[in-house]
């Protein structure tokens, strides 16, 4: 018989560390998103076939091109938790670890570029 206490038992099969914090990181991106997506629908959606000249000029107002830098913003850090929490509960080993730097990689990779091009239209 093994006179282990529960602590004992459960070291080294894992803990929360950050899951609270990952948790509440993506509940509160979902209720920014919750807003962000139809204020970007209603700023983008009008430009849909609209003109190089037409699509500039809606973007170098403030209003849409924050709507559209948020959303983009809040979109991607969104998906990287999400990705994270994937990755962390199906892929093992050095691969999760290659997998999660990837992953966080292209994220802000395609955030900067999104950003990059809505700056562009607006100045």
């Amino acid at each position: 018989m093994s006179y282990l206490t529960d602590r004992k038992r459960a070291t080294g099969l894992g803990s929360a560390k950050t899951g609270t914090e990952h948790h509440w990181s993506m509940t509160v991106s979902s209720g920014a998103l919750l807003i962000l997506i139809p204020l970007f629908v209603f700023t983008f959606g009008p430009m849909l076939g609209a003109s190089y000249e037409e699509v500039t000029a809606t973007f170098s107002r403030p209003f849409p091109a924050v709507i559209a830098g948020l959303t983009i913003i809040v979109t991607f850090k969104h998906f990287a938790g999400g990705v994270q929490a994937l990755i962390e509960d199906y892929v093992h080993g050095l691969a999760q670890k290659i997998a999660i730097v990837a992953m966080t990689c292209l994220s802000y990779a395609a955030m900067a570029v999104g950003l990059y091009a809505i700056v562009r239209l607006a100045l």
